[in-house]
Order: C-alpha cells, then structure tokens, then sequence
C-alpha cells in the first residue's frame, strides 16, 4: 500500500510541475494519466496489481464529479446562460433523449445479448458526458461565451437527468427476471430524482451562502478555511440528495449555480480550491481507469464493441444534437461543435460500476463497452479539443456573444 501511494504521490508531484505546458499541448492531462496507468499497470511495469475494487473507483469517480460539477457551475456566467437557455435547454429536452433513443436501438442490433432493458441501460449511461473531459473547451476564451455555457449546463445536468431513467431500466430488467407484481413508476422516480435534487441543491446552497457572508462580515472566516468552504458545501449537497433518494449530480450543479450567483464578487477565490482538489481527483482516477480498468478489459474487446463505441461517439451524439437545434441561431459549424463535444468519461464509468453491482446478466458486456467508449473518447476528445476551437473561431465575429 505505502509503496503504491507513493508512487501515485510522486506522481502527482511531477505532473504539477508541468500540468502547463501539457494543456498547451495536443494531449490533455487525462490522456496523461489513463496512459500513465496502464504502463504502471500488470500490462507493463506491474506497479499497480489492477485489483481495484469497483467501490473504491465509484467513490473517486463521485467525488472528482460532485467537486467538478459544483466549482464549474459557479463559474458560470448566468447572464450569458438566461440569454441564451435555448441552447441547453434543446440539447437536454430534445438531444438526450434521442442520444439515449439512437443508442438503445445500435445496441439492440449490435448485441444479441443484451435485453431490450439493458439495451437501454447502455443508451442511458453513454448519454451522459462528461464535465471533465470537456474542461480544455469550456474554459478556453476564444469559443465564443455562449458555446462553454451552453456546453457547462448541458454537461452539467445530464448526468443528473440520466440517473433516474438508469434505474428505471435497471428495475425493469430486474423485474422482468424475476417478477414481483410492484408496480414500477417511472414518472414518479424522475420527479423525485429531479425535485429531491433540486430542493436540496438550492436550499442547502442558500442557507450555506448566507451563512458565510454573515462570517465573513464579522471576520470569523479564515483564509486556510476558505479553502475546505466549497468542497465541503459541495459534497453535502450531493451526500444530502443521494440520502434522500434524489439526484445528488443534480443537487451539486444547481448549488454551485446558486452559489455563484450569490457571491458573485468574492466566488473565484472560494472556488479556486474546489477546483484544484476536484482536478488532482480526476486524474487520479484516471489513473486508476487505466492501471485497473483499461488493462483488465483490453482482451475483450470484440468488433461490434469498438464499432458501437466509435459510433456512439460519433452519429448517436452528433445527430440528435444537431437536429435539436435546428431553428435556434446556432450555425451549422456551432451545431457541429456542440455535437462533438460530448466526452463520455467519469458519470459513465460511475454508471457502469451501478449496474456491475445490480447484478444483471448483461452487466459485464454493458461495463466493458462503457469502459472502451470512455477510452477512445479520452483520445479522440482530447487530440481534437485545440483542431476543433481553432476550426470553428474562423468564422466571421459576430454578436453572438
């Protein structure tokens, strides 16, 4: 154990001392640590033994998105978002679900295997994307305010709206294996994972905000807990939601919103830490994506698993999304763009451990296709962040923000 922590430890040491000049570059960090692991994992080096339990990865995996999700809301510009939420507001009502549609019906024809609720649990977990992943292209100024924010909101409440549908169908299939005669209410499920969220989401947030700039006017805050401030209203909000049975992505999204909203003046240096936690989270993860996850899959690989993956990254994403903005002022380049940029990573593997410890038939098929998705994703999202911003900036300026 002491030798693998400070492998990881040493690790994380030197990539922060170049973490610049590798985002300047064509590969991203996470592409660093995913490819890190495997060499460190019993494919190459033997380091890692890639005996990483599924809990121990859920729990990075959460954390890393709760952290993200909560820092990059607040960040978010809601003057930009208001003038703008037909953009998001498209790509969740009317993208997602013919994202999650086009996916169900590839892996029906792609695996004979898969029942037709399972089939849809896939569908369901590739629909979300990944924060994260889409960093590099969010925060990069030169895409235009509109194109990161709509990107940030949709990303940021995906993951949440896929939760409930994923254990509707997981229900489903459990049902359908071993009838009980419970009814199943799906419409109920949605509602209380999205209100549940959202309640405790900006409640939680509303209360904590006033709270701490009643202390911060009385000088009680200081600057060492400034940094535990967000993190720690971050994970109580998706803690808090998870108890009570909601969306706890959700619950994180609409906090960090509200929070920047709320401190608007002061937000940046609050945030600041969440982030660089949230950020080394990530890529430790991804690390043990690679070392552990990666390397224990690699053999299975079958044809109809790399073409589902390739084309879930590609058609399943892009078309739904670009027809779901038609009529709006987006051009057929900014269409393009926003389809493209949907990296599956962190939510999906999450996703996949759920249904891996529900017990499915299917689950190992559906976890090794998500893990494959996620891996050509990390490259392919992350070789073409720079090609693709440059691509879509040489059109002519405009004032669309």
């Amino acid at each position: 154990m002491h030798l693998e922590l400070s492998i990881l430890a040493l690790f994380a040491f030197l990539y922060s001392l170049i973490a610049g000049r590798v985002e300047r570059g064509a590969a991203s960090g996470p592409m660093f640590f995913v490819f890190a692991g495997i060499l460190m994992g019993p494919l190459v080096l033997g380091w890692f033994d890639g005996n990483a339990i599924s809990s121990q990865l859920r729990t990075f995996a959460d954390m890393t998105l709760v952290l993200i999700l909560f820092s990059d809301a607040a960040n978010v510009e809601i003057s930009v978002l208001k003038s703008k939420i037909a953009i998001p507001a498209r790509m969740l009502l009317i993208g997602l679900p013919g994202v999650i549609i086009l996916g169900f019906g590839l892996a029906l024809v792609l695996f004979d295997m898969l029942n037709i609720y399972e089939a849809a649990i896939l569908g369901t977990i590739l629909a979300a994307t990944d924060a994260a992943l889409g960093k590099a292209v969010v925060t990069d100024e030169k895409i235009p305010a509109w194109i990161r924010t709509g990107l940030n909101a949709e990303s940021g409440l995906n993951d949440g709206l896929c939760v409930p549908f994923l254990f509707i169908f997981i229900a489903m299939s459990l049902e359908a294996m071993t009838p009980t005669g419970d009814a199943i209410r799906p419409l109920t499920v949605v509602l209380e994972e999205i209100g549940i969220g959202l309640i405790v989401g900006l409640g939680l947030t509303y209360a904590g905000s006033l709270l701490l700039r009643q202390c911060l006017a009385r000088g009680w805050v200081t600057e060492v807990w400034k940094q535990v401030t967000v993190p720690a209203l971050a994970l109580a909000c998706f803690s808090l939601a998870q108890l009570w049975h909601g969306s706890g992505y959700i619950a994180a999204f609409t906090g960090g919103l509200l929070f920047g909203h709320l401190l608007d003046d002061t937000k940046h240096k609050f945030v600041l830490a969440a982030e660089g936690v949230g950020e080394a989270l990530a890529m430790l993860t991804w690390l043990l994506f690679g070392s552990s996850v990666v390397a224990g899959v690699i053999g299975l690989v079958s044809w109809q698993v790399i073409l589902y993956a390739l084309l879930s990254l590609t058609i399943v994403r892009v078309v739904p999304i670009f027809l779901s903005l038609a009529g709006t002022e987006a051009t057929v380049k900014d269409r393009l763009f926003l389809g493209w940029f949907g990296p599956r990573g962190l939510a999906s593997i999450v996703f996949a451990v759920i249904v891996l410890d529900s017990g499915l038939p299917g689950g190992e098929l559906i976890a090794l296709v998500v893990v494959i998705t996620v891996f050509l994703s990390l490259i392919a999202h992350g070789f073409t962040a720079k090609p693709m911003t440059n691509w879509l900036v040489k059109q002519k300026p405009d004032s669309r923000g």
